[in-house]
Parts: structure tokens; C-alpha cells; sequence
């Protein structure tokens, strides 16, 4: 079979590999699209995610549906559609019994977190646990299905800040993630949704999306104390200052971009005086079901899809997906009919 394999920075090449035999309790699965996601392309572009570096080589990819190709326990019948849930969770905190994705020890697939390396799900066949896979509706089609884990890190952003239904929000950055934050908090019910980028065509795809309004970050036109909510979703330092300045007196902002890891400059002063929250969110728990039920019912998520590209492109849907302004979310195609958008094209 054919894997999308990172050796190292700007090292990434097609592999084949041997087809995965399931191991008990788990279920062989025919890999139909995967997302490229930012740690992906850290991996790809860099060797590193954060602290956590490539020491052997990594198949790439956590945003993974695809259908059934066998089950040995038989519970699910070969071409069932399904999506994976990423997480394998470590070591139980006590106290935080409903939290394991912030577990230490934890494992998300195409990780460097630890050696041996988690590989990802980036290739024609994968073997996951099948407590790990989540069936997708009839009418779901697969090409929006794949959005269903970085719409799950969406709504756990959105969980995080206690809910949007009846708020002002504000979603700063609108790359995938923070163009499914505005959708979904559209479907959930929010009174009025803002983005916040630096360039025009994502905003564009806010608009599509459902957004209200929307900002250009480098014009200084964001009403200050404007928005009950904020979620911040760049990983910018600078957007972090924007995203407190723009929170309203008692408001709640979260920061769902990871941010760089070593010290830079961010102003806090608004924290103090108006009394706001600052909260984390990481990756989520449970919050794909929610997300495979929500990209059902609303096709207009759909739209933070912009490129899909074939396995053997994949060197081309990295470097798309590295451009902001020309894609949003970019995925990788190993199983498809025909009919769908040959590689490279627009979804």
C-alpha cells in the first residue's frame, strides 16, 4: 500500500508498505481522504512540532475517514463508512476523570510525541482500535466527513468558552479550524459571529461559512470590548493581544492556536481590568460525534474544504495547504470514485 512518510524537514516521500493485519480489537480500514493539518505540515516543513521532533520516519495524517475493509470480530459489515477518533488516552489524573485528552502520556495519531512515534493514518489502509472509529450517516459524503476531527477541535474551543448560543463572538484567524468555529457557532445558535484575518480570501470563506462580519487585522477597525466571547484560533502573539482588546468586561476568551513556545511579548492589561477569562483548549474528548452529526445536517461546513489532491500529489497538497490565501482545508484523496475533483482542483 501506499503511505505519505516524513523523514525529516522538507523530506517527504511515498512509501508502500505492507497492508496492517488488525491486531485484536481492531478493524482494517480502507482509507478513503485524510486533512492536512498544521501539525502535519510542521512535520513536513519543519521535522517538528513544538518540542517534539522527528527521530524516525513518521506517517503523517490524523484526519482520517474512510470505509470498513474487515473486521475480524464481524460486528461491522465490510464498506461500513466511518471516521477515527485520533486519541489514545495516558495516564488518569484524579480529578480529572472527563479530561483525558489532557492526560499525560497521551497519543494522537502521526505524532513525534514519543518514541516509537505514533504513526498517522496518512495511507491507503489503517488499522485502528475500533473503539477509536465513529460510524457516519447515510448522506454524509465522505469528501465533508474528513472534517470531522478539526470540527471536533472546534467545538471543544467552543465547549471551553461555555457555549455561544445568544453571544457576540469573535473568532480570530480564519484558517479551517477558525472557519468551523463560526460555522458551528452559526448552527449553535450564536447572535452574531465577527472574524478577525490578515488577508481577504479567508475572510471570503467566512462569509460562506455564515459569518456576520468581518475584520481585516491589519486596519485597526475591531471595536475594542466588543465581543462576550473570543477564540483565538492564529496562534498568532499578537492576535492574542487583539483577541483581549476586543473582549468585552466579564468576558470569556480561549486560545485554541498553539501558540510558539518560548517568551514573546503579549499585553494582559485588559485580563485585569475588565475582569476577563483566559482559558486553554486542547485538541477534545468527545466532541466528534457532535461534529459528524453538525457536517450532516449543515453542507454549508462544507466550504472550509477548498482543494482535494490525489495520494501520489501529496508534496503539492502540503505546499497548497501551506498557503493561506490560496486554500484552506486541503485533503488527500486515496480512495474515491472517478467523478469527484481530480487532484489538485477545487472541492
Amino acid at each position: 500500500m501506499t503511505a505519505v512518510v516524513v523523514h525529516g524537514a522538507g523530506d517527504m516521500r511515498l512509501e508502500q508498505r505492507p497492508i496492517p493485519e488488525p491486531a485484536p480489537g481492531e478493524v482494517l480500514v480502507k482509507v478513503a481522504y485524510v486533512g492536512v493539518c498544521g501539525s502535519d505540515l510542521g512535520y513536513y516543513r519543519a521535522g517538528r512540532v513544538g518540542s517534539f521532533a522527528i527521530r524516525e520516519p513518521l506517517v503523517v495524517g490524523h484526519e482520517v475517514v474512510g470505509r470498513v475493509e474487515s473486521d475480524p470480530s464481524g460486528t461491522l459489515a465490510a464498506g461500513t463508512a466511518v471516521a477515527v477518533h485520533p486519541a489514545t488516552p495516558g495516564e488518569h489524573l484524579p480529578g480529572l476523570d472527563g479530561r483525558p485528552n489532557i492526560w499525560p502520556q497521551s497519543r494522537y495519531l502521526g505524532s513525534a510525541a514519543t518514541l516509537p512515534h505514533t504513526q498517522g493514518a496518512m495511507s491507503q489502509f489503517f488499522s485502528p482500535r475500533a473503539d477509536q472509529l465513529r460510524l457516519l450517516p447515510e448522506g454524509l459524503p465522505l469528501d465533508r466527513a474528513v472534517l470531522a476531527e478539526p470540527l471536533g477541535v472546534a467545538l471543544h474551543a467552543i465547549n471551553r468558552a461555555g457555549g455561544v448560543g445568544g453571544r457576540r463572538l469573535l473568532v480570530s484567524g480564519a484558517g479551517p479550524v477558525g472557519l468551523l468555529v463560526a460555522g458551528a457557532a452559526k448552527a449553535l445558535g450564536a447572535r452574531h459571529v465577527a472574524v478577525v484575518d490578515l488577508f481577504d480570501e479567508p475572510l471570503a470563506r467566512a462569509r460562506q461559512v455564515g459569518a456576520d462580519e468581518v475584520f481585516r487585522s491589519d486596519r485597526g477597525t475591531l471595536p475594542i470590548g466588543g465581543f462576550e466571547t473570543v477564540i483565538e484560533c492564529s496562534g498568532a502573539p499578537a492576535a492574542l493581544t487583539a483577541a483581549l482588546d476586543a473582549a468585552a468586561w466579564g468576558a470569556t476568551v480561549v486560545q485554541v492556536g498553539i501558540l510558539p513556545g518560548d517568551a514573546r511579548p503579549v499585553s494582559l492589561a485588559p485580563l485585569i481590568a475588565r475582569e476577563i477569562d483566559l482559558r486553554g483548549s486542547f485538541r477534545f474528548i468527545d466532541e466528534i460525534d457532535r461534529a459528524i452529526t453538525l457536517l450532516a445536517e449543515n453542507p454549508s461546513l462544507g466550504h472550509v474544504i477548498t482543494d482535494v489532491f490525489d495520494a501520489k500529489d501529496a508534496v503539492a497538497a502540503f505546499d497548497r495547504a501551506s498557503d493561506s490565501r490560496a486554500s484552506a482545508k486541503v485533503a488527500v484523496r486515496f480512495d474515491a470514485p472517478a467523478s469527484e475533483p481530480g487532484a489538485g482542483e477545487k472541492a
